[in-house]
């Protein structure tokens, strides 16, 4: 029964110190993208005509 304590335990700092991480990626600005999302569809219709060609 005490082996549960303990995984349950280290199952809860884990999802803590991932979440810590998460926050500072955050922070940081990792997920700031604002200029591809507008312009991928533009893109795309690109690489499907020049394959379409060889």
């Amino acid at each position: 029964m005490s082996v549960i304590y303990i995984v349950l335990t280290v199952s809860v700092i884990v999802g803590v110190a991932f979440f810590i991480v998460f926050l500072m990626a955050v922070k940081s600005g990792q997920y700031d993208d604002d200029y591809t999302p507008s312009v991928r569809m533009l893109f795309e219709d690109e690489l499907v005509k020049e394959k379409t060609k060889q």
